[in-house]
């Protein structure tokens, strides 16, 4: 008896509904079958997150795909497949842009999707995401394939309620569940983009917010100028009771040494020169949720031990009052400094400092974070080509190169503003006010990674490293681009935080760290 190759192709899936295996696993197994059983060129599953699709796998599209957020106000062809009923093939010569066009990498310069369909998902009757499936050539799907993708739907709504039941279960013991919706619910909110990734290390990060945001404890968080510290502040917040009280946020190092005690405690009318009313303090006003003081290791000495105070007690004065008030407040403090080698130098309080950190959270840079540039490059570029009202935005091959050899000295603040400058190059090299599809190619990106970079053997000596106290290297490293920079740009400090992909402010208090000032 022949077995029918549809069947015979799906009893895998089948059998891995009750299989407890890791979501993105489950998906990619999924889209293997499902692109072998309909020979297209492309497949997707995406997720409906609020009014944007998030895609959960692909297969035959670029790596960046998974880090892009498709607007279904932006995106009409996604749009028209979430309404539709049943499997929605779109003609050859439809007019609606693609949101794939320049993604598909089956076929070196042929960028333009010809053929696509999709069809949506509903979990237990709700709207859960969809399917889509593309093809370059034009004539790729006909009724057998649009029957096909519709019946293979229902398999994949199996598939996900059954990872989802299964995730259920194990988050009564971990909270994974919970976890993942809540960063969803933070993506949802346009939260900044750190909450792309799929490494090893983020999904590591994810699990300490996960283990700390229920508790009351103090949370320090530490890293590198540019990783995302306050959406990580912000995704413990969210995740924990206080999450539907404010969260208030102060910049400690962006405050005159006078005015702090004011800004975060408050003052009375007369307190002091300009004090014409009272007013309450970031204390108070997170009263019941969390403050987040960002850059805390600028605070002054004077400050610090009022701060410890309001920690240890949670009673507070205002400047020039004699009255003592209580406030509930969750502090999350975030430093690109190293605060127990500045306890070591007198330059902060010992209590504080441990006070601070009774839950130290690291922030890996983003050169720890393997392909996750990839994703946030993606993410990047979608939210370029909507604020540029650009039809398709794509990386070539040698630009995704480029970018995983880039160090990334400055995060991901650095590769969101190389984006915007680089389409901006692309478009103007273009010559084309609203090409079709614009790539980013590798010369627009303006890197060159450290082993390919034209260096001299004088160059090449002064960089390479001495052996020994790896922080002690990297500040050589820091102290050198810096340098160099100013040179550049004839002393301009803000040029030069430009071209390192740094804000001003920050620059000044790296380099005054590295006895650059």
């Amino acid at each position: 008896m022949t077995r029918n190759p549809f069947m015979a192709a799906i009893i895998p899936l089948v059998d891995d509904l009750s299989r407890d295996l890791p979501e993105g696993e489950r998906y990619r197994r999924l889209l293997r079958v499902l692109r072998r059983l309909l020979a297209c060129d492309a497949v997707a599953l995406l997720r409906l997150d609020g009014e944007q699709l998030v895609p959960l796998a692909v297969e035959g599209l670029s790596p960046d795909t998974l880090g892009r957020r498709f607007r279904l106000d932006q995106h009409p062809r996604l749009a028209a497949v979430m309404q539709g009923q049943g499997t929605v093939r779109f003609a050859a010569d439809c007019g609606l842009p693609d949101p794939y066009d320049g993604l598909v990498e089956s076929v070196a310069g042929h960028l333009q999707v010809h053929d696509c369909m999709g069809c949506a998902l509903y979990i237990d009757d709700r709207p859960w995401g969809l399917l889509t499936m593309d093809a370059l050539n034009p004539s790729q799907f006909g009724q057998t394939e649009c029957d096909r993708l519709e019946a293979f739907a229902s398999l994949a709504a199996a598939t996900v309620k059954a990872g989802e039941r299964i995730g259920a279960l194990s988050a009564q013991l971990g909270e994974q569940q919970r976890v993942a919706e809540t960063w969803r619910q933070a993506a949802g909110q346009h939260l900044p983009p750190e909450v792309v990734g799929q490494s090893r290390a983020f999904k590591a990060l994810r699990k300490e917010v996960a283990l700390v945001a229920p508790t009351d404890l103090s949370v320090l968080i530490t890293g590198e100028t540019g990783v995302g510290k306050e959406l990580v502040a912000r995704g413990i917040h969210h995740q924990s009771a206080r999450g539907n009280k404010p969260m208030v946020v102060i910049n400690c190092a962006a405050l005159p040494d006078s005015l702090v005690e004011s800004e975060l405690f408050g003052h009375v009318r007369g307190a002091f020169t300009g004090a014409v009313g009272d007013r309450r303090g970031k204390f108070e006003l997170a009263d019941g949720g969390s403050l987040f003081l960002d850059e805390v290791g600028e605070l002054p000495l004077a400050s610090q031990a009022k701060l410890l105070r309001v920690l240890q007690s949670g009673q507070l004065q205002r400047v020039g009052s004699d009255r003592e008030q209580h406030v509930d407040v969750r502090v999350i403090a975030a430093t690109n400094l190293d605060l127990a080698a500045a306890v070591r130098e007198g330059r902060f309080r010992a209590d504080l400092y441990h006070r601070l950190g009774a839950y130290p959270l690291r922030v890996p840079p983003l050169r720890e974070r393997d392909h996750d540039v990839l994703l946030l490059a993606g993410y990047f570029l979608e939210e370029t080509r909507t604020r540029m009202g650009l039809r398709s935005l794509r990386l070539t091959a040698d630009a995704q190169a480029a970018l995983l050899a880039y160090d990334w000295p400055g995060n991901v603040r650095e590769l969101e503003h190389l984006v915007g400058r680089a389409v901006l190059r692309a478009l103007a090299a273009s010559g084309e006010a609203r090409p079709r599809i614009l790539s980013v190619d590798a010369h627009v990106l303006e890197l060159l990674p450290a082993t390919l970079a034209p260096t001299s053997p004088a160059s090449d000596a002064a960089d390479v490293p001495a052996a020994g106290d790896l922080r002690r290297s990297v500040e050589d490293f820091q102290r050198r681009q810096i340098a160099r920079s100013l040179e550049r740009h004839n002393g301009s400090w803000s040029e030069s935080a430009r071209e390192l992909g740094m804000d001003r402010a920050n620059l000044s208090r790296l380099a005054k760290r590295l006895g650059l000032k």
